[in-house]
Formats: structure tokens, sequence, C-alpha cells
């Protein structure tokens, strides 16, 4: 995968996840994202339609956007998973430490609200 690319995606605020009901319709919703090596890391609520919509169909498009999911690039294929909870608490440190204030405020938030295993990372791989 192109380097250049997973950096620009990866540096950017938001990231543009396109996922697909089970009759083929796209849905696009932002996300912040982080780097995760080869790959990109996203985090969610485990009870989101995102979450369903890649657990029925792991093929997705990624792409740089702004706050309300505008896109501002072009989106290339990649495959989604679900992450195990240990990959889940390392997003959530990568995501506190990118967002700063905000992002530790959203993941306090988000854990008084939800419990620890209210969500979960997703790590997207984009494919060749």
């Amino acid at each position: 995968m192109d380097e250049a690319l997973l950096d620009r995606l990866a540096t950017g605020a938001y990231l543009l996840i396109t996922s697909y009901r089970r009759n083929g319709t796209a849905v696009a919703t932002p996300v912040w994202v982080v780097r995760d090596g080869d790959a990109l890391g996203a985090w969610t609520a485990a009870d989101s339609w995102k979450v369903k919509r890649i657990r029925a169909r792991a093929e997705v498009l990624i792409g740089p956007c702004d706050l309300r999911g505008h896109p501002t690039g072009d989106q290339v294929p990649a495959t989604a998973e679900i992450c195990d909870p240990a990959t889940t608490v390392r997003y959530r440190a990568l995501i506190a430490r990118k967002y700063g204030l905000i992002g530790r405020l959203t993941l306090l938030g988000s854990r008084l609200r939800r419990g620890v295993k209210g969500t979960v990372g997703i790590r997207l791989t984009p494919t060749p």
C-alpha cells in the first residue's frame, strides 16, 4: 500500500467510511482516524449500524472528509474488521493522544454512557 496515502488519511482529522447495507446501498459515516502500522484505526459504538454493516460485508471505501462527512478527496477500497478488546483499548489511547482534550473528554463520556465494552475499534486495511 502507498505509505503516502496512509499518512495523508491518518493525519486528517476525519475519515469517511462508506459501508454497505445488505441491499447494496452505500452509507457514508465520518469517524476519527489513527494510524495502525500498515492500516488505519477508527473507534465507534459497538451497537452502531456501521458495525452491523461491516460484520455483514467487510468491503468498504475510505477517504478524507470534513466534520460533516463531505468528501475532501478520493475514496479508496479497503477491508474493515471489528477489533478485539485489546486493539480497541490501543485505539482509544491513540485517539486520546491525537485528538487531545476533546478526544479524552469524548472517550470519557462514552465510557460513562456505554461502559468499556460499549465501543469497538475498526481496523481498515486499504486493498490494492
